[in-house]
């Protein structure tokens, strides 16, 4: 480009009458060249802006993908900080429903320890009476079995007068005994000198009070029996109560305890969340305002691309007129002779035994066998081999021997209730323990299932994130290359055009003083005179070549000076877009660097949540055998506790009345 302008510069030089070629001919050789490197300035100018817009097109899209997807995860983060909120604030308030339950229980098992203390003193006040009581009668008992032929030591029968001392007997047998010691007191000089008859006599008397004493051991035995059923029982319920009580405290605890986690988990969640949720919202904020800039920077861009084309086009035109001028008939005949050409230039179990003894027919027969018959038919009604063998012996044994065994069963029965009571109560306790073992390791491998699960989608998602933050990086340096690229392009060809603007100018108003020098010296000949007679008619009408060089060289300098402002704006617009990309750069890389640290921290969580897993499901697999083991004795027994207690109270009963049909009560009321 230079070159053709020194040439041009050198041929405006020579003069018309050394040289063949005419300043007319110089000066449309410049006119055609500057024509030729108007339209190669102007298409350069598009292929270059069409660079530019396609930059702007894919970097805008880029940046609204971003936008678009930085919203979309801020309104998920929200959700998930409005959930996890809910979650957190609801599990408080079931965690003080289950302190105030704990409470309640709490106050509970004190108020029922408390009445079953008063119970049990009562018992053991009742129980000691009871037992004092029969102690004493058998004492008494035997005192007058033995003094019944033993005349002797009657004075040892003052022994049994400490009955009356007993709080137990009743008034009635007090006063027997108190007439039978006072009938003693008054004859027992007498006594000591009886003979055997009257020896008769007094064993006699003392048969009564032998008799008596004897129904009131029965009846004492049987009371303190029944306070031994009921004492058995209300430990019993007490105990159950006791299980239940605390089985549902501890059950509470571990909910409590669980509820805990999950509020502190949903508490963590939230605290990260929320973390996330300010980053995306500095991206967010980050890329808008790049965007808005963007977008602004490309449409001044296009203004000032769309002004410079107009200038060109008028450039094009201006010169394009020019040319028409100089190239008339009436120019180009002496562009021939006077004026020479010019060149230019161009530019993102079992129960006791029982002997069988074989007796006959004995006093009490007809008793025994209504029992035999009455414990027969219990038997079969309640299916028990119990009562089917004390039927059998009830028949064939003496009456007291039948009594005592019915007794000691009676007691063998209620020791066996107490002892599976106690077993029940063991059962109760492991299978509740067992129980809450497994319903909280199956909870925990639930919820670290669901953790490990959460992770592994959150580890997911973070590197997702990760990789776009990455491409987003990368997009960005590739943008600032391309940027920086289309900036040198146009840089330099601003530059030349400035340059090629301020050539041309010098050029044309060289080239204007070619020409006035040649019209002044043609002015003189005549002759030439006459001959441009027909251009100075035309110069007339469009204001003739030198005043269109005026304005070719006055759209140069206009051009020359749009193109210093323009390469001003544009240069600006390329800082202001470099220093906006190395702030969305450096924000991208630290987000980047955050989400990276939190993945290496997630990913030694998962580590350790999957460690926990394989613990707690061993945990868990041991807790289920141990089940398994409680199942044949605690669980699975055939019958269930409550039809054996059932049963075992029945044969209790069915015995009880058993006693009472030896003893000559009617039980057709109770039966």
């Amino acid at each position: 480009m230079k070159t053709i302008f020194l040439c041009i510069l050198l041929l405006v030089g020579i003069h018309a009458n050394e040289v063949d070629v005419t300043p007319v001919q110089k000066v449309l050789h410049l006119l055609e060249g500057m024509l030729e490197k108007g339209k190669e300035e102007k298409h350069n100018e598009q292929v270059l802006f069409a660079k530019s817009k396609s930059f702007c097109e894919s970097s805008e899209l880029k940046q609204e993908m971003s936008i678009k997807t930085e919203k979309q995860d801020i309104s998920g983060l929200q959700a998930l900080i409005e959930k996890d909120s809910a979650t957190a604030e609801h599990l408080l308030k079931l965690i003080g429903t289950l302190d105030e339950h704990s409470d309640e229980w709490s106050g509970d098992i004190k108020a029922a320890t408390k009445v079953r203390d008063i119970e049990k003193d009562d018992y053991d006040k009742t129980h000691q009476d009871y037992t004092e009581s029969i102690e004493a009668l058998r004492h008494a008992i035997d005192v007058l079995k033995d003094q019944a032929h033993d005349r002797k030591s009657v004075a040892s029968l003052a022994q049994v007068s400490s009955l009356k001392s007993l709080s137990l007997i009743p008034e009635a047998a007090k006063k027997k005994i108190d007439l039978f010691f006072a009938q003693d007191d008054d004859d027992e000089g007498s006594l000591l000198a009886m003979d055997d008859p009257a020896a008769n006599a007094y064993e006699f008397q003392s048969q009564g009070i032998n008799d008596m004493l004897a129904k009131l051991l029965d009846k004492f035995i049987d009371e303190r029996t029944t306070i031994e059923k009921e004492e058995a029982n209300s430990k019993h319920a007490y105990t159950m109560l006791m299980q239940d009580l605390k089985a549902q405290i501890l059950q509470a605890v571990d909910d409590k305890h669980g509820k805990e986690l999950r509020r502190t988990k949903a508490l963590g969640s939230k605290a990260s969340e929320s973390s996330d949720l300010k980053e995306e919202a500095v991206l967010l904020e980050t890329d808008e305002k790049a965007l808005k800039e963007l977008e602004a920077a490309c449409s001044m861009e296009a203004t000032d691309f769309e002004s410079r084309q107009e200038l060109r086009t008028g450039e094009i035109e201006a010169i394009e007129k020019a040319i028409e001028i100089i190239s008339s008939d009436a120019i180009s005949g002496n562009s021939e002779k006077h004026l020479a050409s010019l060149a230019q230039q161009k530019k993102a179990t079992s129960f006791t035994q029982l002997r069988s003894d074989v007796n006959a027919k004995t006093p009490g027969y007809t008793l025994r066998l209504g029992v035999s018959q009455f414990l027969e038919t219990q038997a079969a009604k309640l299916n028990s081999r119990v009562l089917s063998v004390i039927a059998t012996r009830a028949e064939q044994d003496p009456t007291d021997k039948v009594k005592r065994m019915i007794k000691d069963l009676v007691v063998r029965l209620m020791e066996e209730a107490n002892e599976e009571a106690d077993h029940k109560g063991w059962c109760d306790t492991e299978l509740g323990s067992n129980k809450q073992t497994r319903q909280h390791k199956s909870e925990a491998v639930e919820t670290l299932h669901s953790e490990v699960d959460e992770l592994e989608a959150s580890i997911a998602k973070i590197t997702d994130a990760v990789t776009e933050l990455s491409q987003a990086v990368a997009d960005l340096d590739s943008s600032m290359a391309e940027k920086t690229e289309l900036r040198n392009t146009e840089k330099a060809k601003n530059e030349e055009t400035i340059n090629d603007s301020q050539e041309a100018q010098t050029a044309v108003a060289q080239a204007l003083t070619v020409l006035k020098e040649f019209y002044s010296k043609a002015a003189s000949a005549t002759s030439f005179v006459q001959k441009l007679e027909p251009y100075k008619g035309m110069q007339s009408e469009s204001t003739g070549i030198v005043g269109m060089l005026e304005v070719v060289e006055s759209d140069f300098a206009r051009l020359e000076s749009s193109t210093k402002a323009a390469e001003a704006t544009a240069q600006k617009e390329y800082d202001d877009f470099m220093d906006d990309a190395k702030v969305d750069k450096a924000q991208k890389s630290t987000t980047q660097e955050h989400k990276a640290a939190k993945k290496q921290d997630q990913m030694q969580a998962l580590t350790e949540k999957k460690s926990d897993l394989e613990g707690t499901q061993k945990e868990l697999d041991a807790a289920l055998s141990y089940f398994e083991k409680l199942k044949p004795s605690c669980v699975d027994a055939g019958v269930s506790y409550e039809d054996r207690v059932a049963r075992r109270k029945e044969e209790i009963e069915s015995l009880q009345n058993a006693l009472q049909i030896l003893n000559g009560e009617d039980i057709s009321g109770e039966a």
